[in-house]
């Protein structure tokens, strides 16, 4: 049977590239590929040789090209433990070019494809047909957690109680029989009950049970349907026969209806596991006051668009993204970086949609709109880290893919090895359904993923996001943080303190020919210098030819004659010398020197200073004190590092790295067997932030940090660094409590089940309980608070 798929190619430079990719891939079995270059396309046809379409994806990957992949999102819904998860995953892997991931907490998909070779409707119906419901979560089109977790809380609540009445008359004959009085409900009467409630209340149970052996696997819901339903049909038989037999009708009830409570606490607890991001949406206001025709009209935020002019009174909230045109207030941006002190914002200033406006009015341009917002993308960010999987999970996960199959196994040795010592059928079997019902493969499903949805809302709701819950797992095992200077450590807004014009210059001629070099740069000193000139009226040359030479300087033409800007080594390597200057004194203080030269004479040098954050020294302090080695990187010369590096009491420092170096700095320590944090701004150090183990953006709300680093701590303190591992710390410890109660709640429930030491309504009981149980432990984590020093 032979198939044939088509799908992209990155990496071709030419028409030889296209054909060495044809020629691997015509050396594989039964394979006859066509790769068009100028479409960047391959077609390959597979005629059932045994080749993959996963191994003509690795040969192309090998032969040093890439194959283009594309994610998707999926909410689902019908799971009931942790077994259905890992069966989505099971169903979602076996498609070519796919990778999925599934978590049972969040009941979401993330699945990771190829286009061409699949298509998301594909994946769609293969999760359909395992049993599932399933539908696309588009980024900007998300609904509310909360809102659809309250709607199956009330379907579960309806249930229950539906459950209860018909298996009251159960419930009855069990407290009679508590009191020694067999029979207290009639034979007849416990029958029809019993029956209602195994084939009505706990059809979906079935339903679901079905789903599952239909797809190959087995979940909860098949050890509740075998353990109740073995004691229903037991009873069932001794009461139509009449034999001299007890029944356990309220056995199979009783179970049913403790599930159902289980399931219902569950629900309401797992309603809670998702206050963060409830309250991030809740942030966003539905109307804006919008400008059309010079009239206000209110209109839905979904409606507007980019270039929108609206106004924000004051008390309300920002509805999207903007510049302000006009009016200043002060805004309380606690929502993006957890500061309560509000910022003033006036004309030119950026707001952003969901901080409130406090006293004035506001007339602003809309610069993002819908999933453009920093909200959007915060939002975004968090789901996608709720939705994400520790590395921690993964021996959970492998325990929950064998679990059923185990505990039904383990069930039927009870009863044949219980029969075969006892020579009570009867016992035996009340054992083997006292195992089957107290198995529950929840709890190990829900152990991480609950802490890490509310570890990382709590994190949310105080500015600090995590992109992934690996990056959360890993914040704790830091060993080495290293912290970029310029911005980190410092205040990143350095000033001109100094000018020193070479002898038979003018400081004037000085600062027009440094301003008039540095007018047109975005880098912190050309800005510094820029503001200084401002302030001093400096004369503004004409430029020609300009050239910015990376981590040394700039060099131009001015009225004809070259001229050079940059680090006192970038000139003095251009052959000026700079010895009767105060270089070195300068830089001793712990200030940067720039120097500048045209037609061939040094013109002298410009000073600046950049203050330390205020809480560097304290959170330097604090990370030592917790045993992490701290590194200070910057792009500064030696002495003027030296001078920070002692102030703040960093163990080490890098001096003169250049920007493009940073990455390998961090990769020489993770190369020694380092644990590796980077901390920067996450614009100009995002390569150093990826290579790192955790890359840190600091009081960065950009798009930049937050497609780069693995933490963006939203706040313009330092200390946040401290909060994020401290946060890691809480969630890990809340993770290892929730592990160890669900293994060893199986590993003494089964023997002791076993053992026909619990009957199967107490085992049915504890069984709904011990989801509850980790849940509720995870809630506790909404008590973690920054630490107050901060």
């Amino acid at each position: 049977m032979s198939q044939t798929v088509s799908f992209p190619v990155g990496g071709m430079t030419c028409a030889a590239c296209a054909a060495r990719i044809e020629k691997v891939l015509n050396r594989k079995d039964g394979v006859q590929a066509a790769v068009n270059f100028a479409s960047e396309r391959a077609q390959v046809e597979l005629e059932g040789s045994g080749t993959t379409v996963g191994d003509v994806i690795a040969a192309v990957r090998k032969a040093g090209f890439s194959v283009d992949e594309q994610s998707v999102d999926f909410a689902i819904t019908g799971m009931t433990c942790a077994a259905c998860a890992a069966r989505i995953e099971k169903v979602l892997n076996r498609m070519p070019s796919v990778q999925g991931s599934v978590n049972y907490a969040a009941e979401r998909a993330h699945v990771t494809y190829v286009p061409g070779i699949v298509t998301p409707d594909d994946l769609a119906t293969k999760i359909t047909k395992a049993g599932f419901g399933v539908s696309r979560l588009d980024e900007g089109k998300r609904e509310d957690p909360k809102a659809k977790r309250e709607a199956v809380w009330r379907r579960e609540r309806n249930r229950f109680l539906l459950t209860f009445v018909l298996a009251l008359p159960l419930f009855i004959e069990m407290f009679g029989m508590l009191l020694g009085r067999m029979e207290t409900v009639p034979l007849a009467v416990q029958f029809v009950s019993a029956t209602l409630v195994q084939f009505v209340c706990g059809a979906h149970l079935y339903r679901r049970a079905w789903n599952a052996v239909r797809g190959g696997s087995a979940n909860m819901d098949v050890l509740v349907v075998l353990g109740t339903s073995i004691a229903y049909l037991f009873s069932a038989v001794v009461a139509i026969l009449h034999l001299p037999q007890p029944v356990y009708f309220e056995a199979s009830g009783a179970i049913i209806t403790l599930i159902s409570l289980g399931k219902l606490m569950e629900t309401r607890a797992k309603v809670r596991t998702s206050a963060g991001i409830e309250s991030l949406l809740q942030l966003q206001p539905q109307t804006a006051h919008v400008e059309r025709d010079g009239v206000l009209v209110d209109r839905a935020v979904a409606d507007m668009h980019t270039g929108d002019i609206f106004v924000v009174r004051p008390g309300e909230s920002v509805p999207v993204d903007g510049e302000v045109l006009d009016g200043a207030s002060d805004v309380n941006e606690a929502m993006l970086t957890g500061e309560s002190v509000p910022v003033l914002k006036q004309v030119g200033s950026e707001v952003f949609g969901g901080t409130i406006n406090a006293n004035g009015m506001l007339r602003v341009k809309a610069t993002g709109v819908g999933s453009d917002t920093a909200l959007a993308r915060i939002v975004c960010m968090v789901e996608q880290a709720q939705g994400s999987k520790a590395n921690v999970q993964r021996l959970a996960d492998r325990v929950s893919g064998i679990f059923v199959p185990a505990v039904v196994a383990f069930a039927v040795a009870t009863f044949l090895i219980g029969w075969l010592v006892t020579g009570s059928m009867t016992w035996s079997l009340i054992s083997a359904v006292s195992v089957l019902v107290i198995a529950c493969p929840c709890s190990l499903g829900l152990a991480t993923p609950t802490a890490i949805m509310v570890g990382t809302g709590r994190g949310a709701q105080n500015g600090i996001l995590f992109r992934n819950a690996d990056a959360l797992e890993q914040a704790e095992k830091l060993t080495t943080i290293i912290l970029d200077k310029t911005g980190t450590l410092t205040q990143g807004r350095p000033t001109v303190t100094s000018l020193h014009p070479a002898e038979g210059v003018s400081a004037d001629r000085l600062l027009a020919v440094a301003t008039s070099l540095e007018q047109n740069s975005e880098h912190p000193l050309a800005r510094a210098i820029v503001d200084y000139a401002s302030t001093h009226r400096a004369t503004i040359l004409s430029v020609d030819g300009f050239k910015a030479i990376p981590g040394l300087g700039v060099e131009a033409q001015i009225d004809g004659e070259a001229a050079l800007l940059g680090s006192p080594r970038y000139l003095t390597q251009a052959g000026y010398s700079l010895d009767a200057l105060p270089v070195a004194a300068l830089e001793n203080e712990g200030q940067t020197v720039i120097a500048v030269a045209t037609g061939g004479h040094l013109l002298g040098i410009v000073a600046l200073g950049d203050g330390l954050r205020p809480d560097a020294i304290s959170t330097v302090t604090a990370l030592k004190a917790r045993g992490i080695k701290v590194v200070m990187l910057t792009g500064d010369n030696e002495r003027a590092a030296a001078v920070v590096a002692r102030q703040v009491g960093v163990d080490d420092y890098l001096a003169g790295v250049l920007p493009q170096h940073k990455a390998e700095s961090v990769t020489k320590y993770r190369a020694e067997g380092a644990v590796v944090g980077m901390v920067g701004d996450g614009i100009n150090d995002a390569p150093a932030l990826a290579a790192a183990d955790v890359g840190f953006a600091v009081g960065a709300g950009s798009a930049v940090a937050l497609d780069t680093a693995d933490v963006v701590l939203m706040k313009s303190e330092l200390a946040a660094v401290l909060d994020a591992i401290s946060l890691s710390k809480a969630t890990l410890s809340k993770i290892r409590q929730n592990l160890f109660f669900a293994f060893i709640y199986n590993v003494l429930g089964l023997p002791l089940a076993a053992l026909g030491m619990l009957n199967p309504i107490v085992a049915g009981a504890a069984m709904a309980m011990s989801s509850v149980s980790v849940v509720s432990n995870s809630l506790l984590l909404n008590r973690w608070k920054p630490d107050s020093h901060h």
